[in-house]
C-alpha cells in the first residue's frame, strides 16, 4: 500500500530533522511547538495544524509548495452541486 502524504510529509520531516542533527526536543522549541505535534507529524497523524507545520518546516529551511494534482471530482460533479 502507498503511503499517504501525511506519512511522506512526516517521514521528510523526520530525515530533515535528523540531517540538522536535532532531537524532537529541539526541534519543538526552535519552532515553538510541543514535543506531541512533532511526534504525531513525523508520524504521519492527520490532524496537523498548519500553523504548527509552517513553523517547523521554516526551521528546518523547507517550504510547503501547492501542486495541481489530480481532479478528485469530476466536471459534472461539480455542475451539480452548483
Amino acid at each position: 500500500m502507498a503511503a499517504n502524504p501525511y506519512q511522506i510529509l512526516g517521514s521528510a520531516v523526520k530525515q530533515e530533522r535528523k540531517l540538522h542533527g536535532l532531537s524532537q526536543t529541539e526541534l519543538s522549541h526552535l519552532s515553538n511547538t510541543g514535543i506531541n505535534f512533532i511526534s504525531q507529524l513525523e508520524r504521519g497523524k492527520e490532524t496537523l495544524r498548519l500553523s504548527s507545520l509552517l513553523s517547523v518546516l521554516n526551521v528546518l529551511g523547507l517550504e510547503l509548495n501547492i501542486v495541481r494534482g489530480k481532479n478528485l471530482i469530476s466536471t459534472s460533479d461539480k455542475l451539480k452541486s452548483e
